[in-house]
């Protein structure tokens, strides 16, 4: 396979590469001799991921060192490896005690990523991939997410979501999709049924850190036929037992669900 990467965005990695904890703070010279590039193009290209935030510049010394979006991202990074450790624990009783298919969902974006599953050993099983992305409208993870938004960032997203029919059950309208945001807020899980894969169903709960914001969702899923409503019945206890968990070790001490005001 042929290596398709933009030179200058490898040569800008290459340049962000060049700062560690010795060497914190460096100036263009310094950096055009580390990455084997003229200092005009290193000047230029330092200065272009200054402007973006990805680097900071001293006023006096005009060295660079890393900006605040890195801090934001290392942030993500960082709360994703968190949160999947935690809520390991969690996710290996609910596959214990329903088995069906485990996931755990993290916002990114205007998507949801599954960053943790555990597959149902069932032979009929629903099964995707870790890191795959996917809709907020659709399925029980992403709407959870979307229901427990704070309102301005809400507000902020519901324009911007294309609203696209993965299935016949998709829904695609904005107003019917608002309304059920409020009943999934009123009841604490979500649940859906063959919203982005035909004949799959399955049922989520969201996972709040110490700012009382989502983190993630934890959902239950399988296929449609075996979660009849006395099924989704029975798993929601459980379920909310461990968002509630995950929750507190992440910081959260609010009442679940939270609050709103309609």
């Amino acid at each position: 396979m042929e290596n398709d990467t933009s030179p200058i965005l490898a040569r800008a990695v290459d340049i962000l590469d060049c700062f560690n904890q010795d060497r914190p703070e460096i100036g263009v010279r310094e950096a055009a001799r580390l990455v084997n590039l003229s200092s005009s193009a290193t000047g230029r290209l330092m200065a272009s991921l200054r402007n973006l935030g990805i680097l900071s510049q001293n006023p006096e010394s005009k060295a660079y060192s890393l900006g605040p979006r890195v801090l934001t991202w290392a942030g993500v990074y960082t709360a994703t490896l968190d949160l999947r450790k935690r809520a390991l624990p969690f996710l290996e009783e609910l596959y214990v005690s329903t088995n069906e298919t485990i996931s755990l969902y993290i916002l990114q974006g205007n998507d949801r990523i599954c960053v943790e599953r555990l597959e149902s050993a069932q032979t009929v099983r629903i099964v995707a991939r870790i890191g795959r992305r996917l809709p907020l409208y659709a399925g029980s993870a992403g709407k959870v997410l979307l229901a427990f938004l704070p309102e301005d960032r809400l507000r902020e997203i519901l324009p911007t979501l294309k609203m696209e029919p993965l299935t016949p059950n998709t829904i695609i309208d904005r107003t019917k999709l608002q309304n059920e945001l409020v009943e999934i807020r009123k009841r604490g899980v979500s649940v859906s049924h063959g919203e982005w894969i035909s004949d799959a169903s399955g049922i989520a709960a969201p996972i709040f850190d110490q700012f009382n914001e989502p983190v993630g969702a934890i959902s239950i899923s399988g296929p449609t036929q075996r979660f009849t409503p006395r099924v989704i019945e029975l798993f929601t206890p459980p379920l909310i037992h461990a968002a509630v968990e995950i929750s507190r070790d992440m910081g959260y001490r609010g009442p679940f669900p939270p609050k709103f005001m309609e």
